[in-house]
Parts: C-alpha cells; structure tokens; sequence
C-alpha cells in the first residue's frame, strides 16, 4: 500500500510539473518571448504644443525621446526634474540634437498653450511643452501608464499626483526604460547617451 501511495505523489507530483511548464510555455507563446508589458507604453496621440498647433507621435518619430508627465503649478517634482533636464542636455553637448526631451500637461485646465510657454520658460528652451484638452490629455495619459489624479486642496483649490520619473523611448518609439526622479546626473546622462547610440 506505501508503495501505490508512494506512486501515486509521484504521479501527482509530475501532473503539477507538466501543468506549471506548460502554463509557462503558454505565457511565453502569448508574450511572443519578450515583455508586451513594456512594448504596451506609448502610442499615438493628438496634442498642442505651447504656440497652439496640433503636434502628434509622428513629430517626434526617427530621434529619441525623453517624456516628463507633470504640470506648471507642481511645487517641487516638476521644476526640479525640468532644471536637472537642462543640465542632461548640457551634458551631451553635440549628441543634445540627438535627443528630443518633453514635457506633457497632467493639468490642461490649467496649462493652457500660453501658460505652459510662460512655465517653460525659465528652463532650457529645448524642451517641448505639449498639453491639449482633457480628453486629449486623458488619452495620452492612459497610453504611456502614467499615474495623474487630481486631488483637493482645503482651500477650495488642488494640486496634482503624478508619476515622476522621465520614460524613456527609443528612435522607433519603443519603450526603453526610465530616469526616476532624482537620479544622479552621470546616471541620467550615461542613459540618453545610450538611448541616442541606439543602444
């Protein structure tokens, strides 16, 4: 009798195994052997840059890209990352033209055209402002897995949570990776270099 139970764990035992590889084969079928996941971020969008006019992906198609979610009133994350992105560009001197860096609306009631161009000002004039209307704004938002929630102030006003890091996309507009907030600069800068040799 031990041994037929003995036999039968062990028939148990192979049926788990072959079920696990098996699910593991499937997944990595329906994965097509790369993570979908990070292929998912990005996409088409329709947005206005700061003098108004209808900017697409397509503009920003054949150069890599480095893509800042935020909004003109943040208080620390967005003025901070915005500064250090002057500087990253500083850093690559003639590779600069390489790279497009750009700054996304989370907040298009407030950052219209004129308030995002008078925003960005005080930063490097290299960076692209876009933002566009709030279903505009909502679409992009969803397609690049971006964290942006409105949340209300005691003074009848609000501010706006949002992802922080810089995503990262590659010249065929894929998913590369990212530049999380407050990263050392030789960190930031070693990236874009890499993203701009292709690599």
């Amino acid at each position: 009798m031990k041994l037929i139970r003995y036999v039968a764990w062990g028939l148990v035992a192979v049926v788990a195994i072959a079920a696990a590889v098996a699910s593991i084969a499937w997944y990595t079928g329906q994965m097509g052997g790369t993570n979908k996941a990070t292929a998912s971020i990005g996409g088409p969008f329709a947005l206005v840059d700061t003098d108004g006019d209808r900017v697409t992906e397509a503009a920003f198609a054949g150069k890599p890209t480095a893509m800042f979610f935020g909004f003109t009133f943040c208080p620390d994350v967005c003025p901070t990352t915005l500064y250090e992105a002057g500087g990253w560009l500083d850093a690559l001197g003639d590779k600069a033209d390489d790279v497009t860096i750009v700054f996304v609306s989370v907040d298009p009631e407030r950052d219209t055209p004129d308030q995002l161009k008078s925003y960005l000002s005080s930063f490097d004039p290299r960076i692209v402002g876009l933002t566009g209307s709030r279903e505009q704004v909502d679409d992009v938002v969803s397609k690049y897995r971006v964290y942006a929630k409105k949340v209300p102030l005691d003074d009848g006003d609000y501010t706006m949570d949002h992802s922080a890091a810089v995503m990262l996309f590659d010249r065929d507009g894929d998913f590369a990776g990212t530049i999380d907030y407050r990263e050392s600069k030789e960190n930031a800068v070693a990236k874009l270099e890499r993203l701009v040799a292709g690599g």
